[in-house]
């Protein structure tokens, strides 16, 4: 969402210009730091390995915590247009990879819960009774399904 391009009635002193210029450089920083991670994460789940993708977990955090402490408060000082239009476009790029990454999530959610059904559904199609009852019919039997355990070690 592109930053609309207001210029405030009120000059912006000189200390306030540098702590906003300090401000932005800090936050491109993080939205650089923001995006190699979540490429890395992309290429990671794109490739199967989701533990090595799980362990950048934990940085990313930090830094989305920081990208949005700082644009907090670069979005509480007074309205600097040339800032707002370089970080409307960082963040438009910002935008385009988040949407392939969480595109590259939805995905290997949807595989997974998809593998855990089949596997869920053969195993309930196993326990069914293979015969037939004294009335010519199945027997009647509550559907449960054995719980499903997962062993992590490869």
């Amino acid at each position: 969402m592109p930053v609309p391009n207001r210029v405030s009635s009120t000059p912006t002193s000189a200390g306030a210009l540098t702590t906003a210029a300090q401000l932005t450089e800090q936050l491109c920083g993080i939205i650089d730091a923001l995006q190699e991670i979540i490429k890395q994460e992309t290429e990671l789940v794109r490739a199967g390995r989701l533990r090595e993708a799980a362990v950048l977990e934990k940085r990313k955090s930090e830094l989305a915590r920081l990208y949005f402490a700082h644009a907090a408060h670069l979005k509480a000082m007074s309205n600097l247009p040339k800032i707002a239009d370089q970080l409307a476009r960082r963040h438009r790029d910002f935008q385009t990879l988040l949407q392939t990454n969480l595109t590259v999530l939805a995905t290997a959610r949807a595989v997974a819960e998809g593998i855990i059904r089949g596997v869920a559904g053969e195993l309930a199609r196993r326990t069914a009774p293979k015969t037939y009852g004294r009335s010519g019919r199945p027997p009647i039997q509550a559907r449960t399904v054995p719980p499903i355990s997962f062993s992590r070690m490869s």
